[in-house]
């Protein structure tokens, strides 16, 4: 099969495209031949060796996948062949990745497609919505009635968080680079949203005549804490998943006065059993029409080393030219 692969970390262009052995599905395992890909900030990150973890060698870039079912391991018990699957976490921790023809993958770390759902809106969801949805539910316990407020809306986490904010009944206001990302904002739910370039979260809460914000999302790498904390309602949580470098000042007196809860998490040290329950519930929210991904580019799986220079040169040097996930496909 033609996989994208390393042999070890490296810049975007160490990606090799070429031939590797088709993957055996163990005991609980399923062949899968894929149909769609998407990149994520961490897998540029684990591909140039900023995140040390052990990889196979050589190894498959990739966490996300959506595909149908080819084979199956002799203890599998959700799937069957022909079935349509997707999924995430792989490429992490030890496991092998996406970027392939073939993928095998443990059958905890699989969903159902739903039927109306095309491979690619999956792969461009997986990540994303299982974060936006362990962090809303799970961590930040986001109630009906509450305002949601997402700082980086227009990307693939914060397109995610507003459409599931909307989908859970809370008022949702967001912030984005731009107009034109602002109105991206709006179009995935947001009842709010506005420029982060020429307005502050406390300028829009005071004309809108809000009260504070009940749960701060926030998506960038370096948090204002100090506006943060300022605009949490009391008992307020804030949701921090970006900035493994970061070190800002955090004003504790305000935080502690108002009683605000602080919770930063990683999607992949999840249980497999925590990430399907989030599954099922992206798979409700998806049939009734309440999510749909965010799609900035697509590329072949062939070129996934400049997909991947695309992420790195978004994620880390701010070059500003991709707005959602990027996609990738066998040719």
């Amino acid at each position: 099969m033609k996989a994208a692969y390393i042999t070890q970390p490296g810049p975007p262009h160490s990606i090799q495209w070429g031939e590797l052995d088709d993957p055996i599905p163990g005991a609980t395992g399923i062949l899968i031949r894929i149909g769609a890909v998407s990149i994520n900030p961490i897998d540029t990150y684990i591909r140039s060796g900023m995140i040390s973890m052990a990889i196979p060698s050589p190894f498959i870039v990739g966490c996300d996948f959506a595909g149908t079912v080819e084979a199956i391991g002799s203890e599998v018990t959700r799937f069957q062949i022909g079935d349509r699957v997707w999924g995430s976490n792989q490429g992490l921790l030890g496991r092998q990745g996406t970027f392939a023809e073939r993928i095998a993958v443990d059958e905890s770390f699989a969903y159902p497609t739903p039927p109306s759902q095309t491979d690619e809106s999956l792969a461009a969801l997986a990540l994303v919505s299982i974060t936006a949805h362990l962090g809303l539910v799970a961590r930040a316990n986001l109630e009906e009635g509450e305002t949601l407020f997402v700082n980086g809306g227009a990307g693939g986490v914060g397109s995610a968080v507003i459409q599931m904010g909307k989908a859970m009944g809370a008022k949702v206001i967001a912030s984005a680079g731009s107009e034109d990302r602002a109105e991206l904002c709006r179009q995935f739910g947001a009842d709010l949203a506005f420029n982060y370039n020429t307005r502050n979260l406390a300028e829009v809460l005071k004309s809108s005549g809000g009260g504070g914000i009940d749960v701060y999302w926030e998506t960038s790498r370096v948090p204002d804490f100090q506006g943060a904390i300022g605009a949490l309602a009391e008992n307020g949580r804030m949701v921090v998943m970006a900035g493994r470098d970061a070190q800002p000042t955090f004003p504790v007196g305000p935080f502690y006065v108002k009683g605000c809860r602080l919770v930063g998490f990683a999607m992949f040290k999840a249980s497999a059993s925590a990430q399907q329950t989030s599954a099922q519930q992206i798979h409700q929210w998806l049939q009734a029409g309440a999510l749909r991904p965010h799609i900035g580019r697509r590329f072949p799986l062939s070129q996934s080393a400049k997909a991947h220079q695309l992420q790195e040169d978004n994620t880390l040097n701010g070059a500003g030219t991709l707005c959602g996930k990027i996609v990738l496909q066998p040719e």
